[in-house]
């Protein structure tokens, strides 16, 4: 089935305000079969508790509506918010998934935190690794995991019915597009993933995970490919290698995100937390001069 026939999905956003990340209930409105993209455990920095309030709200609407849930998506390992989706997967089931490349991430992040050494790294910890072009089933939706590489090696955007799931590789049209400066980011791959986004065609709707309201407008965080091609303010008129130029200048100016130490350390887990020392306590670790700010 094609994107132009197939069933359009029923989509849910949830805007998590705290880290200004969106969530997405994606459901095939024939068969009551759900995905839920990029979840959120809330997490406060200051006392290292968390709070389930905002999967909470995705739980209580796939249970209301009757929906049974068959993925858990992540588009990649997040640095600003922790996953949920083991507490989900708990509540109503699914496979946790991430694109294959997590095993790069966990190279990455293993070693800058001295991760135990029962630390997996070769994404066992997910229930299934995403191949680039795999077909994903919703029911009767067919979701093609599209590999979106450079903001990380793992990204994932996920196309089905019409719309497009892109993580962290697009923004809306006037805030722009992702840092590439995270360990494996690389902005020559971001600029080609953004062009594989942007062949699809013109109407597919766009759909990010963040929105920070630029210049105090209202929280967006859908768009269209026409849309990103003619105003994203990072692309729109610029070469490649002037959008190459441009991102790693402005990646060099920016700070590092509030929740980056423990939000990789538990989603490079599939979103569970390190494993409890002797005293029956999980630990969140910060390396001391490990993080240029």
């Amino acid at each position: 089935m094609t994107q132009a026939t197939q069933t359009k999905p029923a989509i849910t956003a949830f805007f998590d305000e705290a880290t200004f990340t969106v969530t997405y209930i994606v459901a095939d409105p024939d068969t009551n079969q759900c995905a839920v993209i990029d979840t959120v455990l809330d997490y406060d920095a200051n006392t290292g508790t968390t709070r389930t309030d905002s999967a909470d709200k995705v739980i209580t609407s796939i249970k209301a509506r009757g929906l049974t849930l068959v993925w858990l998506l992540e588009t990649h390992v997040h640095a600003d918010h922790l996953s949920a989706a083991p507490y989900i997967q708990q509540q109503l089931g699914g496979k946790i998934a991430i694109g294959e490349k997590i095993t790069q991430v966990q190279d990455n992040f293993g070693t800058l935190f001295n991760a135990e050494d029962s630390f997996p790294r070769d994404g066992s910890q997910f229930n299934h690794l995403i191949t680039p072009n795999e077909e994903l089933k919703i029911g009767n939706l067919s979701m093609t995991a599209l590999h979106t590489p450079g903001h990380t090696p793992a990204c994932m955007s996920f196309v089905v019915g019409g719309a497009c799931f892109v993580g962290d590789t697009l923004f809306m049209p006037d805030y722009g597009t992702a840092r590439c400066d995270f360990p494996g980011g690389d902005a020559t791959a971001l600029y080609e993933s953004m062009e594989q986004i942007l062949s699809l065609p013109d109407e597919t709707r766009l759909f990010m995970c963040h929105d920070y309201a630029p210049g105090g407008r209202e929280y967006l965080w859908e768009s269209t490919v026409a849309e990103s091609k003619a105003s994203n303010i990072h692309l729109a008129g610029k070469t490649k290698e002037e959008f190459i130029d441009m991102r790693t200048a402005r990646d060099a100016q920016l700070s590092t995100p509030r929740l980056l130490l423990p939000s990789v350390q538990v989603n490079m887990r599939a979103g569970h937390m390190p494993p409890v020392e002797d005293n029956g306590t999980a630990y969140i670790k910060i390396p001391i001069n490990q993080i240029v700010a």
